[in-house]
């Protein structure tokens, strides 16, 4: 079998991966296609998401949903005012057996991390854990440990509380891949729903031991391997440096992207065309992510805010001006 075949057969096996767990997470969750897409991208293309929504939207079953149908390890960071830390990060230990300092890992020691309600986190534990999503390591005591891979974070916030918030500055924002809202159901979601809670579908005791891996941890490892070797063209290249230069030069932006966002599109639309089963990126899926790696990043003028228009807005005059290779 030559190198292209195998690209082929990998690309497949991505294909199917995204498939099986599009079917066994809708087995359970309803509604959320899209918000599970961009995960399994972001795990794929090692990014993390930030939610903004209501709670009650099933943000925390999905994460675990995923984790247990990707073989991959799960743990969960409530945000509160008093979180120190090595809450999060882990603290050594004095073992009295042994007579030695002993490291307790904490939650972030996982694959896929939960951060609920992160704008509740106070800023020095904001900080450690922006390193550990950042650098995929955290600092102990002045030891380094790194942190498993894959590393994937999940964080959540609710814009419509801010009391006993702290709210993310930008460039605490701009740690996360992707960024996007997320409202209520549908109402025939909602009565898909209901259905299910009335006939005891929704138990998640009975759903979970059932749930068995569809892949392992190295496969999983491979896959995100093969997504690295997808091609990208020239042209493409200078699509996304367009549309990423055209926020930092729109008079309706204060704050433009950052350099990440390049770095986004390029992860981002790689792990898309594989999922397509394609070994190579078209401009739809840079378009089709354009909203997910900007909206979070960009900061709208107060005049602009002040007539009501929104960064979904802006963006979207941005990706019309721009020529499409």
């Amino acid at each position: 079998m030559d190198e292209d075949d195998k690209l082929t057969a990998r690309l497949v096996a991505i294909s199917r991966f995204r498939d099986t767990v599009m079917q066994t997470v809708g087995g359970y969750i309803i509604g959320n296609t899209n918000l599970l897409e961009l995960v399994l991208i972001a795990l794929l293309s090692e990014g993390h998401i930030l939610i903004e929504g209501t709670p009650g939207t099933a943000k925390t079953t999905l994460a675990k949903t995923v984790a247990r149908a990707t073989g991959c390890a799960f743990s969960r960071i409530q945000g509160a005012i008093d979180l120190q830390p090595a809450d999060m990060i882990g603290v050594h230990i004095f073992d009295q057996s042994t007579r030695n300092f002993v490291l307790r890992p904490g939650p972030v020691f996982t694959n896929i991390l939960l951060a609920d309600e992160i704008n509740r986190i106070n800023p020095k534990s904001q900080s450690a854990f922006l390193e550990a999503m950042s650098e995929q390591q955290v600092t102990i005591d002045g030891e380094t440990c790194m942190l498993p891979t894959p590393f994937l974070v999940i964080a959540t916030q609710n814009p419509y509380e801010q009391q006993g918030t702290f709210p993310l500055i930008e460039a605490q924002r701009d740690r996360f891949m992707f960024g996007l809202q997320t409202g209520y159901l549908k109402p025939e979601d909602e009565l898909d729903l209901v259905q299910r809670e009335s006939s005891g579908r929704l138990n998640w005791n009975e759903f979970s031991a059932s749930l068995a891996p569809g892949i392992s941890r190295e496969e999983l490892l491979a896959l995100i391997r093969t997504v690295s070797t997808v091609h990208i063209g020239a042209p493409i290249m200078s699509y996304i440096r367009d549309i990423v230069v055209a926020t930092r030069e729109n008079g309706n932006i204060e704050l433009g992207a950052s350099s990440r966002a390049s770095i986004a599109f390029v992860r981002g639309a790689r792990a898309r065309a594989a999922i397509a089963g394609r070994a190579y990126v078209l401009p739809d899926d840079i378009k089709m992510l354009a909203h997910e790696i900007l909206s979070h990043r960009i900061l709208l003028t107060r005049e602009v805010e002040i007539e009501g228009r929104k960064p979904k807005d802006i963006i979207n005059e941005i990706l019309e001006t721009i020529e499409v290779p």
